[in-house]
């Protein structure tokens, strides 16, 4: 056996012993909707599952930093009941406490922007949106989190690791012009599909979700991922994450046409321009905040426009000069 699956076999079972005992006190599992996305009488609901102690609920703890939120003890392989209108199924958590599955719900009402999903463990329920996309939406927005709209300096793992860990949401900066771009993209179109696809980790979905919120951003789901170890590798390859994310958009939303929206920081660049290379009919334009240019440039790829800028408001003008 390698010592990744000797370490991901000691991890699962440190979880599992410390899961009995919790359970020995009283703890439950806790059903967490997160904020899903659909169209056209389709909905993909997401959620996880963990344990908490009776009459308290884990999201609840929204003012705590961000290390206090991986100290959770998920809930593998539970049954968790979903409600997404008159619809009703039973899923199944996976071994990360995980739940990610499609429903076909008949009735969605055309024109609702969102329809709350429902999930109950035996004792508890919570309800988080679905974002739904006008049936007929021929335009869509990716947008990667990290140094895109909220700053963090990945380039920088110090000071990455401060705001990732300890620093407040309330206290984290919006990259400036961000939430003008993208309401700028989604303008003049009813209901148009926002998807926040990140490698950062499940357990920071309330506080980013705030963050949005409280600076302005399209309401959307969150593609989020989890960090803890895997079968065969130390962590969770963000790049594949990104990529699968992508391929799966197109099945899912397949009429949309996508404005991806990144940063140079990482490896948006090279897997937009991947994605657009093999699906040059599904990419509007790609816009990249340049986290060392000051002015707007424009290049294609495919024939599919890249804009790089420092901010928002130098992608916006960068995006107006394709149109002159």
């Amino acid at each position: 056996m390698s010592v990744v699956g000797a370490a991901y076999r000691l991890e699962t079972g440190l979880r599992d012993l410390l899961s009995r005992v919790a359970r020995g006190f009283g703890w439950t599992p806790v059903a967490i909707p997160y904020p899903g996305y659909g169209s056209d009488g389709r909905v993909r609901v997401l959620g996880r599952v963990l344990l908490a102690p009776a009459g308290t609920h884990p999201e609840s703890r929204l003012r705590i930093p961000g290390w206090q939120r991986f100290l959770t003890l998920e809930a593998p392989r539970t049954d968790v009941e979903v409600g997404v209108g008159g619809t009703r199924a039973h899923l199944t958590s996976d071994d990360d406490g995980l739940l990610d599955a499609v429903l076909e719900v008949a009735g969605l009402a055309e024109g609702r922007p969102t329809v709350p999903v429902r999930m109950r463990t035996t004792d508890r329920a919570a309800s988080a949106p679905v974002h739904l996309s006008s049936a007929d939406a021929h335009r869509g927005v990716v947008c990667d989190i990290d140094d895109t709209v909220l700053v963090t300096e990945i380039a920088h793992p110090l000071r990455a690791a401060y705001r990732t860990f300890v620093q407040r949401s309330r206290n984290r900066r919006a990259v400036p012009g961000m939430a003008d771009l993208l309401r700028e993209v989604t303008a003049g179109q009813e209901h148009v599909p926002v998807l926040y696809l990140s490698n950062g980790p499940w357990n920071l979905i309330g506080p980013l979700t705030a963050f949005l919120e409280r600076n302005g951003f399209p309401p959307g789901a969150l593609l989020l991922t989890d960090w803890g170890l895997q079968p065969d590798r130390w962590f969770r390859d963000g790049q594949a994450h990104k990529r699968g994310s992508l391929l799966r958009l197109t099945e899912d939303l397949p009429g949309v046409d996508w404005t991806l929206v990144g940063d140079t920081g990482e490896h948006d660049p090279a897997l937009y321009e991947e994605f657009a290379r093999a699906h040059p009919d599904r990419v509007a334009e790609i816009l990249l905040r340049d986290v060392t240019a000051a002015g707007p440039t424009v290049d294609r790829v495919a024939g599919v426009p890249v804009v790089r800028a420092a901010d928002g408001a130098g992608l916006s003008r960068g995006r107006a000069s394709l149109r002159r």
